[in-house]
């Protein structure tokens, strides 16, 4: 993602020329980080929390604002996927003019972000083990994909 940036500058000035497809290529590889970067975080425990207010309340309550983080957080992915998905129905006919491929492909790790992001939120609420923030994350199984 940083060579292309580079790769452009270097062309445009030594050679004088312009590289199309760059830019349009980097935002796109940056948006696929950003997505599924939001699921890597749900799955270590690095999402939002209520970690001030856990450190002041008793114990007792800490199971129910997990809960409420969690719901908070499934109501976003849901909301990333339901968003990204209509966005890219609508996008799905126009190209990408440096790259010349689907729109679609650009909102794509909307998308998947938000499905990774309430599989594992629901893994949560269902019972299975998931990390909270400031715990290791558990083993991998070997059906955990």
């Amino acid at each position: 993602m940083g060579r292309d940036p580079r790769l452009t500058v270097i062309v445009r000035y030594v050679m004088n020329d312009s590289l199309h497809w760059a830019e349009p290529a980097a935002v796109t590889i940056m948006a696929w980080f950003i997505c599924l970067g939001a699921a890597v975080g749900a799955r270590e425990g690095y999402h939002l929390s209520f970690d001030v207010l856990l450190c002041f309340l008793p114990r007792q309550v800490a199971p129910w604002l997990h809960t409420v983080s969690d719901l908070f957080v499934t109501g976003f992915g849901f909301g990333m996927f339901w968003c990204g998905w209509s966005l890219a129905a609508r996008a799905a006919n126009d190209l990408m003019p440096g790259l010349g491929i689907s729109r679609a492909f650009e909102i794509l790790p909307l998308i998947t972000g938000g499905v990774l992001l309430v599989k594992r939120i629901l893994r949560r609420l269902a019972g299975l083990h998931t990390a909270r923030f400031g715990e290791d994350a558990p083993p991998r199984s070997r059906t955990d994909p």
